[in-house]
Protein backbone atom coordinates (compact mmCIF):
# COMPACT_ATOMS: atom_id res chain seq x y z
CA UNK A 1 0.00 0.00 0.00
CA UNK A 2 2.79 2.38 0.94
CA UNK A 3 4.64 1.64 -2.32
CA UNK A 4 1.47 2.30 -4.33
CA UNK A 5 0.96 5.68 -2.68
CA UNK A 6 4.60 6.60 -3.25
CA UNK A 7 4.32 5.63 -6.92
CA UNK A 8 1.18 7.72 -7.38
CA UNK A 9 2.79 10.72 -5.71
CA UNK A 10 5.87 10.41 -7.95
CA UNK A 11 3.70 10.18 -11.06
CA UNK A 12 1.79 13.29 -9.97
CA UNK A 13 5.01 15.20 -9.36
CA UNK A 14 6.38 14.28 -12.79
CA UNK A 15 3.13 15.25 -14.47
CA UNK A 16 3.12 18.60 -12.69
CA UNK A 17 6.76 19.29 -13.62
CA UNK A 18 6.35 18.45 -17.31
CA UNK A 19 6.21 21.51 -19.55
CA UNK A 20 2.82 22.35 -20.99
CA UNK A 21 2.55 22.97 -24.69
CA UNK A 22 0.51 25.86 -26.02
CA UNK A 23 -1.51 25.74 -29.23
CA UNK A 24 0.21 25.37 -32.59
CA UNK A 25 0.72 28.61 -34.47
CA UNK A 26 1.35 28.72 -38.22
CA UNK A 27 4.39 30.74 -39.32
CA UNK A 28 3.71 30.11 -42.99
CA UNK A 29 0.20 29.36 -44.19
CA UNK A 30 1.17 28.78 -47.79
CA UNK A 31 -0.13 32.19 -48.85
CA UNK A 32 1.70 35.06 -47.16
CA UNK A 33 4.95 36.08 -45.46
CA UNK A 34 3.23 38.10 -42.73
CA UNK A 35 5.22 36.40 -39.96
CA UNK A 36 8.60 37.21 -41.53
CA UNK A 37 10.85 40.17 -42.31
CA UNK A 38 14.39 40.91 -43.38
CA UNK A 39 16.54 40.53 -40.29
CA UNK A 40 17.01 43.72 -38.23
CA UNK A 41 14.55 45.63 -40.39
CA UNK A 42 10.81 46.08 -40.67
CA UNK A 43 11.00 45.36 -44.38
CA UNK A 44 9.16 42.45 -45.93
CA UNK A 45 11.29 39.74 -47.58
CA UNK A 46 12.11 40.41 -51.23
CA UNK A 47 9.60 38.45 -53.29
CA UNK A 48 10.10 37.49 -56.93
CA UNK A 49 8.63 39.96 -59.42
CA UNK A 50 8.21 37.23 -62.02
CA UNK A 51 7.63 33.47 -61.55
CA UNK A 52 10.85 31.49 -61.33
CA UNK A 53 13.11 34.49 -60.91
CA UNK A 54 16.37 34.07 -59.00
CA UNK A 55 17.71 35.71 -55.82
CA UNK A 56 14.26 36.21 -54.29
CA UNK A 57 11.54 34.33 -52.42
CA UNK A 58 8.33 33.14 -54.04
CA UNK A 59 5.24 31.21 -53.00
CA UNK A 60 4.12 28.49 -55.41
CA UNK A 61 1.28 26.08 -54.65
CA UNK A 62 1.57 26.67 -50.91
CA UNK A 63 5.37 26.27 -50.87
CA UNK A 64 7.90 28.98 -49.97
CA UNK A 65 10.91 28.64 -52.21
CA UNK A 66 13.98 30.38 -53.54
CA UNK A 67 16.68 29.88 -56.15
CA UNK A 68 20.01 31.61 -55.58
CA UNK A 69 20.87 34.27 -53.02
CA UNK A 70 17.62 35.51 -51.45
CA UNK A 71 17.31 37.49 -48.21
CA UNK A 72 18.08 35.83 -44.89
CA UNK A 73 14.73 36.23 -43.15
CA UNK A 74 13.74 36.36 -39.50
CA UNK A 75 10.53 35.98 -37.56
CA UNK A 76 8.80 39.10 -36.32
CA UNK A 77 8.15 37.41 -32.97
CA UNK A 78 10.65 36.08 -30.47
CA UNK A 79 10.41 32.62 -28.94
CA UNK A 80 11.98 31.10 -25.82
CA UNK A 81 10.93 27.54 -25.01
CA UNK A 82 9.25 26.07 -28.06
CA UNK A 83 8.65 23.18 -30.40
CA UNK A 84 9.15 24.08 -34.07
CA UNK A 85 8.15 21.88 -37.00
CA UNK A 86 8.65 22.36 -40.72
CA UNK A 87 9.18 20.45 -43.94
CA UNK A 88 12.01 21.27 -46.32
CA UNK A 89 13.43 20.19 -49.65
CA UNK A 90 16.92 21.17 -50.69
CA UNK A 91 18.25 21.23 -54.25
CA UNK A 92 21.30 19.49 -55.63
CA UNK A 93 24.51 20.82 -54.00
CA UNK A 94 22.43 23.38 -52.06
CA UNK A 95 22.94 24.74 -48.55
CA UNK A 96 20.69 26.53 -46.06
CA UNK A 97 19.72 26.52 -42.39
CA UNK A 98 17.19 27.39 -39.71
CA UNK A 99 18.25 29.64 -36.83
CA UNK A 100 16.64 29.98 -33.41
CA UNK A 101 16.94 32.29 -30.38
CA UNK A 102 18.74 34.86 -32.47
CA UNK A 103 19.34 38.38 -31.16
CA UNK A 104 19.97 41.83 -32.64
CA UNK A 105 23.53 41.95 -31.31
CA UNK A 106 25.10 41.55 -34.76
CA UNK A 107 24.18 42.46 -38.33
CA UNK A 108 23.79 38.76 -39.17
CA UNK A 109 21.58 36.40 -37.18
CA UNK A 110 24.03 33.49 -37.40
CA UNK A 111 26.53 35.18 -35.08
CA UNK A 112 24.12 34.87 -32.15
CA UNK A 113 21.82 31.98 -33.08
CA UNK A 114 22.54 28.24 -33.28
CA UNK A 115 21.75 26.78 -36.69
CA UNK A 116 19.89 23.65 -37.70
CA UNK A 117 21.71 22.82 -40.93
CA UNK A 118 19.78 22.12 -44.13
CA UNK A 119 22.04 20.53 -46.73
CA UNK A 120 22.38 18.20 -49.67
CA UNK A 121 24.69 15.82 -47.81
CA UNK A 122 26.00 14.23 -51.00
CA UNK A 123 26.99 17.08 -53.31
CA UNK A 124 27.08 20.30 -51.26
CA UNK A 125 30.57 21.67 -50.65
CA UNK A 126 29.86 21.96 -46.92
CA UNK A 127 29.56 18.18 -46.43
CA UNK A 128 33.16 17.55 -45.36
CA UNK A 129 32.42 17.67 -41.61
CA UNK A 130 29.79 15.67 -39.70
CA UNK A 131 28.81 18.80 -37.77
CA UNK A 132 27.94 20.51 -41.07
CA UNK A 133 25.51 17.83 -42.28
CA UNK A 134 21.73 18.15 -42.44
CA UNK A 135 20.23 18.15 -38.96
CA UNK A 136 23.49 19.03 -37.23
CA UNK A 137 23.99 21.96 -34.89
CA UNK A 138 26.14 23.78 -37.39
CA UNK A 139 29.87 23.60 -36.56
CA UNK A 140 29.08 22.30 -33.06
CA UNK A 141 27.31 18.92 -32.94
CA UNK A 142 27.25 16.26 -35.65
CA UNK A 143 24.29 14.53 -37.22
CA UNK A 144 24.40 11.17 -39.03
CA UNK A 145 24.86 11.44 -42.77
CA UNK A 146 22.04 9.02 -43.59
CA UNK A 147 19.37 10.88 -41.57
CA UNK A 148 18.41 13.20 -44.43
CA UNK A 149 16.69 12.17 -47.62
CA UNK A 150 18.40 12.77 -50.99
CA UNK A 151 18.28 16.17 -52.62
CA UNK A 152 14.90 17.22 -54.01
CA UNK A 153 12.96 15.04 -51.55
CA UNK A 154 10.93 16.37 -48.61
CA UNK A 155 12.33 16.13 -45.07
CA UNK A 156 10.60 16.71 -41.74
CA UNK A 157 12.37 18.79 -39.10
CA UNK A 158 11.54 19.31 -35.44
CA UNK A 159 13.45 21.54 -33.02
CA UNK A 160 12.64 21.39 -29.30
CA UNK A 161 14.03 24.04 -26.93
CA UNK A 162 13.41 23.77 -23.18
CA UNK A 163 15.61 26.06 -21.14
CA UNK A 164 19.23 25.16 -21.86
CA UNK A 165 18.34 21.81 -23.42
CA UNK A 166 17.93 21.69 -27.20
CA UNK A 167 17.04 18.78 -29.48
CA UNK A 168 17.28 18.45 -33.26
CA UNK A 169 15.00 15.89 -34.92
CA UNK A 170 15.07 14.84 -38.56
CA UNK A 171 12.54 12.56 -40.20
CA UNK A 172 11.34 11.24 -36.86
CA UNK A 173 14.79 10.60 -35.35
CA UNK A 174 16.67 12.66 -32.79
CA UNK A 175 19.93 13.47 -34.57
CA UNK A 176 21.57 15.94 -32.16
CA UNK A 177 21.06 17.40 -28.69
CA UNK A 178 22.97 19.61 -26.31
CA UNK A 179 22.81 21.67 -23.12
CA UNK A 180 23.94 25.28 -23.29
CA UNK A 181 26.52 26.01 -20.60
CA UNK A 182 27.57 22.39 -20.05
CA UNK A 183 31.21 21.30 -20.23
CA UNK A 184 30.43 19.57 -23.51
CA UNK A 185 28.95 22.79 -24.89
CA UNK A 186 32.01 24.79 -23.83
CA UNK A 187 34.29 22.29 -25.58
CA UNK A 188 32.21 22.38 -28.76
CA UNK A 189 32.22 26.20 -28.79
CA UNK A 190 35.97 26.30 -28.28
CA UNK A 191 36.52 24.02 -31.28
CA UNK A 192 34.13 25.98 -33.52
CA UNK A 193 34.13 29.31 -35.35
CA UNK A 194 31.96 30.81 -32.59
CA UNK A 195 34.81 31.65 -30.24
CA UNK A 196 33.92 33.30 -26.95
CA UNK A 197 36.37 36.18 -27.45
CA UNK A 198 34.42 37.44 -30.47
CA UNK A 199 30.95 36.07 -29.73
CA UNK A 200 30.67 35.67 -25.94
CA UNK A 201 26.88 35.38 -25.98
CA UNK A 202 26.51 32.94 -28.87
CA UNK A 203 23.61 30.55 -28.25
CA UNK A 204 23.00 31.82 -24.73
CA UNK A 205 19.89 33.95 -25.25
CA UNK A 206 16.88 32.40 -23.48
CA UNK A 207 14.61 33.92 -26.10
CA UNK A 208 15.05 35.24 -29.63
CA UNK A 209 14.12 35.26 -33.29
CA UNK A 210 13.84 32.38 -35.71
CA UNK A 211 15.66 32.71 -39.00
CA UNK A 212 15.87 31.05 -42.40
CA UNK A 213 19.06 31.26 -44.43
CA UNK A 214 18.36 32.46 -47.95
CA UNK A 215 21.70 34.01 -48.87
CA UNK A 216 23.41 30.73 -49.81
CA UNK A 217 23.63 29.14 -53.24
CA UNK A 218 21.11 26.70 -54.62
CA UNK A 219 17.42 26.00 -54.20
CA UNK A 220 15.30 25.56 -51.10
CA UNK A 221 11.61 24.82 -50.56
CA UNK A 222 9.71 25.05 -47.26
CA UNK A 223 6.18 24.27 -46.16
CA UNK A 224 4.06 23.62 -43.06
CA UNK A 225 6.12 25.85 -40.75
CA UNK A 226 4.50 25.93 -37.32
CA UNK A 227 5.49 26.50 -33.69
CA UNK A 228 4.06 26.06 -30.23
CA UNK A 229 5.46 27.54 -27.07
CA UNK A 230 6.33 25.38 -24.07
CA UNK A 231 5.40 26.69 -20.65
Amino acid sequence: MTQTIAFLLLALMLQTAAPKAGPWKSLFDGKSMDAWRIFKTDNAPKMCATPGAKNCWEIVNGVLQKDGHANDIASKEQFGDFELELEWKIGDASNSGVFYRGTDEFDQIYWSAPEYQLLDNVNAEDNKKDNHLAGSVYDLYAAPKDAAKPANEWNQTRIVARGNHIEHWLNGKKVASYDVGSADWDAAIKASKFNTAKFPNFGKAPKGYLGIQGDHPGTLALRNIRIRELQ
